[in-house]
């Protein structure tokens, strides 16, 4: 299956926890990077999800936030750092593509942002992903 999601990571999980409804899915990325993802506990049995499994991360670009340093007191428990490889911008909106470790992630964010904070390739940026943001695939 083709997906226009353009942030597709693959991992193992680590750990699962799930709830009455949710479930909290620890998974570490092939380079190493470890993020959680929030998905409906029905999810995770359809798929099968389990510590060990194979899994992708599967991230809209849209979701990808940016920040020029790490950040601390935030709720936003996935930060990635990594460094600015491209930068294609537009009327309004922007692409960034920011090499993490084993891979790469594109954010969809304003032009406005990357000119107040000076994004060019070899910027050093964190990637910020709320884990409700993050989707799973099996395999």
């Amino acid at each position: 299956m083709s997906l226009s999601m353009r942030n597709q990571m693959s991992g193992t999980v680590l750990a699962v926890t799930t709830g009455e409804v949710m479930a909290t899915v620890k998974v570490r990325l092939e380079g190493g990077q470890e993020v959680t993802a929030a998905v409906t506990r029905e999810a995770v049995g359809e798929l099968g999800i389990e510590q060990g499994s194979a899994v992708r991360a599967l991230i809209k670009s849209t979701e990808v936030a940016l920040a020029t340093g790490a950040v601390a007191g935030l709720s936003i428990r996935n930060q990635l750092p990594g460094t600015v490889s491209a930068v294609t911008t537009g009327g309004a909106m922007a692409g960034v593509k920011v090499a993490v470790a084993g891979g790469e992630l594109t954010a969809a964010i304003t032009k406005d942002a990357v000119e107040d904070l000076g994004l060019a390739p070899g910027s050093e940026v964190t990637a910020l992903i709320k884990s409700t943001e993050i989707a799973l695939a099996a395999g």
